[in-house]
């Protein structure tokens, strides 16, 4: 029995790691590593909430997970208008809609995204001593980028929460800092 087991584990294992984007999103003690990496291709970005947008020629990381979600998920924020124009590129992805800078919403990480399960659902984020809700009504893409449909920007880290500048005032932070430490969770 034992080793019958013992060889079904051997051939999971080696299915899992014959296939590079399977064995790149299968979490190991909780860690989530690059699946690959995609070659930059620069554009008309816009750069109004201080985006990165992409180098020809430079390699940036691509994640199809994201850490596991907790009580408190560590993540950064980062600052995104999902307004028509803005640096969001366009519309939501969970709504086909946008949404003015002064509506609570957010876009999460491929992972977190996890296949528009938690479209239009309140997540709560904790900063700066402060606690909000808001809306998740798009993905932060983590596997694609440098390209028209994401602003020529690079692929999201695989720890991204997006919020409107709604979220950073509700949490008393301000939009000139680009990048803030939170933790999430589920509402």
């Amino acid at each position: 029995m034992a080793t019958s087991l013992l060889a079904f584990a051997s051939l999971l294992l080696l299915v899992v790691l014959s296939n590079p984007d399977l064995a790149a999103s299968v979490r190991i003690a909780g860690s989530c590593r690059a699946s690959g990496y995609l070659p930059g291709k620069s554009g008309n970005c816009n750069r109004e909430n201080y985006s990165d947008c992409c180098e020809d020629g430079k390699k940036y990381p691509q994640y199809r997970c994201s850490p596991p979600v907790t009580a408190e998920t560590p993540a950064t924020m980062t600052l995104n208008s999902f307004a028509k124009g803005g640096d969001g590129g366009g519309p939501s992805e969970c709504d086909n809609k946008y949404h003015p800078d002064d509506e609570m919403v957010v876009a999460l990480s491929t992972g977190w995204f996890d296949g528009m399960s938690r479209c239009l659902k309140n997540i709560r984020i904790n900063a700066n001593g402060n606690s909000v809700l808001a809306k998740v009504v798009d993905e932060c893409d983590s596997v694609n980028g440098c390209d028209k449909d994401h602003d020529f920007q690079p692929p999201c880290a695989n720890n991204i929460v997006d919020a409107s500048p709604a979220v950073w005032k509700a949490l008393g932070i301000p939009k000139k800092v680009g990048e803030y430490s939170i933790t999430w969770s589920d509402a």
